[in-house]
């Protein structure tokens, strides 16, 4: 910025009228992303956190006011049956459990098969990394349904992989894939896999290399060269690329709606049947709340633990 616009009148006139609101350098920078999470986060939590003390009706909108005017002023009608309903009816937590289940499970297969893959391309050449990059981003230049779907025809009973099984006279009789939790698994991973690698990459591909020669130089085996260098320096990534893909996984809808069966019964698909087939909004925003809670929690210790590791490491 050149000294004729810093001493331009407009400017300084700019610069005055935002410093009125506390808005001016930093804050400026700070108020655009914290305006965007006041309006697309913060409101549909409030108005979502409304209507789960709210009852069911028939009407439109399908559920009770909360503040009512009387003759005598105004009555605030809170209910808590939407939140005793869940704790009553074991169909929620049963949803809850196989959800935190799923996403578990998922979260490891895709660190175990995460890891290894950004490991190499962090330690592959410059040329050879930007091509390994694009391969792992690729998969997000087209649609998540069709990507979905992809697997629907690939794990059906004449899908690519049992006519390959049969030709080659490895089973007698197709498997049974699709509509189990195997078809949910395989599905989540490749969906999530590309925000483990990422978050592991950005941080491998910073891992200093004389660590590791010295640790050779000093007669440690590769495995323990893993272990107590490359593994504990990698953590951070390793914790980002966890909840990053842990916690869409919790709410999934789409993936085990078109790849599981009967049985797979995650919090994503009674959202979905309480909003749209019972049209019990109050239980729905419930159901949404609590699982708001079981994924924020942990993520706040989680949060307090590093800031006090951190300032543990600076006290030092």
């Amino acid at each position: 910025m050149t000294e004729a616009v810093v001493n331009s009148k407009p400017f300084q006139w700019t610069a005055k009228f935002l410093a009125k609101f506390g808005l001016s350098g930093r804050g400026l920078v700070i108020a655009v992303p914290t305006l965007w999470l006041l309006v697309f986060f913060l409101i549909p939590f409030i108005v979502v956190l409304k209507i789960s003390f709210a009852e069911a009706m028939i009407a439109r909108p399908p559920y009770s006011k909360l503040i009512e005017p009387t003759d005598s002023g105004f009555a605030i009608n809170f209910s808590f049956l939407s939140y005793q309903y869940l704790v009553e009816d074991g169909l929620y937590l049963a949803a809850y459990g196989s959800s935190l289940r799923i996403a578990f499970f998922s979260t490891l297969f895709a660190l175990l098969i995460g890891y290894p893959m950004a490991y190499f391309i962090a330690r592959s050449s410059g040329q050879w990394r930007n091509i390994l990059l694009m391969l792992v981003i690729m998969p997000f230049w087209t649609s998540f349904l069709l990507r979905v779907y992809a697997w629907i025809g690939i794990l059906k009973g004449n899908g690519y992989i049992n006519n390959l099984l049969l030709s080659l006279g490895i089973i007698n009789e197709p498997l049974v894939m699709m509509q189990t939790d195997f078809a949910v698994y395989v599905g989540i991973v490749y969906t999530y896999l590309p925000f483990m690698i990422l978050p592991l990459y950005a941080n491998l591909v910073k891992l200093d290399g004389s660590l590791l020669e010295a640790s050779s130089d000093l007669g440690a085996k590769p495995i323990m060269t893993f272990l107590t260098i490359t593994l504990p320096l990698s953590l951070p990534g390793i914790l980002a690329g966890c909840m990053l893909v842990f916690i869409p996984v919790v709410g999934e809808f789409v993936i085990p709606a078109l790849l599981g069966g009967p049985d797979t019964n995650m919090i994503g698909r009674v959202l979905w049947d309480e909003f749209f087939r019972n049209r019990d909004w109050p239980t729905a925003s419930a159901v949404a709340i609590i699982m708001l809670l079981v994924l924020v929690l942990p993520i706040m210790l989680l949060q307090k633990a590093q800031d006090g590791q951190n300032q543990d490491k600076s006290g030092i």
